[in-house]
């Protein structure tokens, strides 16, 4: 049947999860879950992930790592790490298929933190362990007598040249056994900015995830602290990002971040674009667009960047209701109390029940700065913000709502 011109099976079976466009995807993990028995943890809330709609969990770095939380990988083939034991993450994947949750590995090779001493006296080299490298491996602009790098560098530690063909022969050797040995069935690429996305092309190719996420994160466009209503440009890259693996993965919608959470805070005028159309990749391209509200930088105890705290229901609201592939917080979901887990869990159900898709298609129909209103599948209609709105006929029920939000059926 092969679609985007591929008779590749495993590619295949990538393109039909993508077509289907009714994923539920799950952050199980934050930057302090290393601390947690996590493996063993997580295994316990498989039956709930499972019963409240998830279908793919992200879970944190499983190799071995310098730093604690995982990306500063050396040793790639090495399953134990401060997460729990390679037993343990064996349990987990095992019980996460009995439940039909696939599980999403976070690829993380753009940088590898060496063993010895190599080239101008840098740890460049990966003596003594799989995957032993010499500093060929490593790009020239990051200490190593590699070629440049293919995108942007991660400072600090040796970045992967990845257009040595050594280099990706080993890497799609270790995404394979990832894949087909360890069980991994989806994957999350770290940083997609450090190298170029022919290479991610390449390594889906490869290994065959069922799934993939890359992780195309650039700041928007901002006035000093003032964020730009025109985020075109921003939306832009991350989609070239996409076109440039392929179209074979789909990639975090930042833009749509970035808008929504000023939107909230009075501003939600931001959420119809020029066009009238939702402002963030997913209003150019939603298959391809996993929106989220947070993550482990963003929030967690980075804080990096997170959605404002009193808004984050009107949030889920938003990316539950409409196109693109939604993407739950950890955090959210299971750590900020029973009501915002059922709240939550009702906004899946009842995109579930309605049919709600990745292309679902969206009218909108306020735009202002204390309502916005729209009408997706032609069959759900939502609102959020501080003023009170329904939509007119008898024919819509409400089916869910909470602080500043609501949501109807028909």
């Amino acid at each position: 049947m092969g679609f985007l011109g591929t008779d590749n099976d495993g590619i295949q079976e990538t393109q039909i999860v993508i077509r289907n466009g009714r994923e539920i995807l799950l952050q199980a993990f934050n930057w302090e879950s290393r601390k947690h028995d996590w493996w063993r943890n997580l295994e316990q809330k498989v039956p709930d992930m499972a019963k409240s709609g998830i279908t793919s969990a992200w879970l944190p770095p499983p190799t071995n790592s310098f730093s604690p939380e995982g990306y500063l990988p050396q040793n790639l083939y090495s399953l134990n790490s401060s997460y729990g034991s390679e037993a343990l993450l064996k349990d987990l994947l095992k019980k996460m298929k009995q439940y039909n949750i696939r599980p999403m590995a976070d690829i993380v090779i753009n940088h590898r933190v060496g063993t010895t001493q190599g080239h101008g006296g840098k740890y460049n080299r990966y003596d003594w362990i799989p995957l032993s490298w010499d500093e060929r491996a490593v790009t020239s602009c990051t200490g190593g007598l590699g070629n440049r790098s293919t995108g942007d560098n991660f400072n600090g530690v040796p970045n992967i040249d990845h257009t040595q063909d050594f280099v990706r022969k080993d890497l799609i050797g270790w995404l394979k056994w990832l894949r087909y040995t360890v069980g991994f069935q989806d994957f999350r690429f770290d940083f997609a900015r450090g190298y170029s996305a022919k290479y991610v092309k390449e390594y889906i190719e490869g290994a065959k995830p069922i799934f993939s996420v890359g992780e195309y994160w650039d700041s928007c466009n901002y006035k000093g602290t003032y964020l730009d209503y025109n985020q075109d440009s921003h939306r832009q890259r991350i989609i070239n990002w996409i076109d440039g693996t392929g179209q074979l993965s789909t990639a975090f919608d930042f833009t749509t971040k970035g808008i929504l959470q000023e939107a909230v805070k009075g501003q939600l005028w931001r959420l119809r674009d020029a066009q009238g159309k939702p402002p963030g990749v997913m209003g150019w391209w939603p298959s391809r667009a996993v929106t989220f509200l947070d993550n482990h930088d963003t929030g967690s105890t980075q804080g990096h960047w997170p959605f404002p705290s009193n808004h984050v229901m009107e949030g889920y609201a938003y990316i539950l209701t409409h196109p693109g592939i939604p993407s739950i917080f950890y955090d959210h979901f299971y750590d900020w109390g029973s009501s915002m887990h059922d709240q939550i869990v009702k906004l899946i159900n009842v995109r579930k029940e309605q049919d709600i898709q990745s292309r679902s298609s969206i009218r909108i129909l306020e735009a202002k700065a204390n309502l916005y209103a729209a009408i997706i599948g032609e069959k759900l209609c939502m609102k959020i913000g501080g003023d009170s709105w329904c939509p007119t006929g008898s024919e819509w029920k409400l089916v869910a709502h909470g602080h500043q939000y609501a949501v109807w059926h028909k």
